[in-house]
Parts: structure tokens; sequence; C-alpha cells
């Protein structure tokens, strides 16, 4: 009786541990965040009031909805009105809910008139690696 005891708590912690592994490959499976680079350019007499607009999205964005991972918005430095923003999002649906909130709406419908082109191009992340201490408000 020992002996098939023995053998049911193997059968039982393989089967504990297959399902473990199945689990967690499920779970990583479904962790794809969704990310993409947005390509702005600004009109130049609205340059400021857009960068305004931005910053004001962007803080509220990531500090209200728990799916935006990361909003990173830059300029390049001898054309400003050239902008780069990374987007990341938890998922597709993340992003999806995303652009119907109110800080969102708001955002597009205040800068309008000041872009003069916007380029959205989806990528695939190789590695997205980041010390969280380094990286904060700009002023």
């Amino acid at each position: 009786m020992k002996k098939n005891f023995s053998t049911a708590k193997r059968i039982l912690f393989l089967t504990l541990l297959i399902m473990l592994a199945v689990k967690k490959d499920t779970i990583a499976q479904e962790v794809k965040p969704y990310v993409r680079i947005a390509r702005i350019i600004v009109d130049s007499t609205k340059l400021d009031a857009y960068n305004a607009a931005l910053k004001e999205h962007a803080d509220a964005a990531v500090k209200k909805e728990a799916g935006v991972w990361t909003l990173y918005a830059v300029y390049d430095k001898d054309e400003p009105t050239k902008i780069t923003v990374f987007e990341i999002y938890a998922s597709k649906n993340a992003y999806n809910e995303h652009i119907k909130t109110s800080h969102f709406l708001k955002y597009k419908s205040t800068v309008k008139d000041m872009v003069k082109s916007l380029e959205l191009t989806d990528v695939i992340p190789i590695a997205l690696e980041a010390k969280a201490h380094v990286i904060g408000k700009v002023k």
C-alpha cells in the first residue's frame, strides 16, 4: 500500500507541474504589449500649444489608465516640429479603450489644427528594459 501511495503522490505532483507549466505558458501568451510609434509634424506657429496639450494628455493617460504603460514623447533637436511618441499599452484592447477616453478625445480635438502630419507605426518589441527611477517628469 505504501508503494501505491508514493506512486499516487508522484502522479499528483507531476500533474500539478504540468498544470502550472500550461498555465504559465497561457499567461505568457496573453501578455502581449501593444507597441506603436507616432511620428508627428506640428505647425511651427503652434508648437508650444501642441507640446502643452501632449504633456497634459500623456500625464492623464499614464495616471488614469492601467493599460497605458508608457508614453514617451521627444522632438528632433534640430527640427523641434518633428515629434516622436513611443507608446506601450498592456494590449491592443487597452489601446482601443485608451482612444475612447475623455482625455484622449480632448487631446485630439485640441491639436487637430496643429498637426500637419501623423504617421502611426505598429512595432514589435525586441527588448523593453528601463530603470523606472531614471525616467521622470520633464520640466
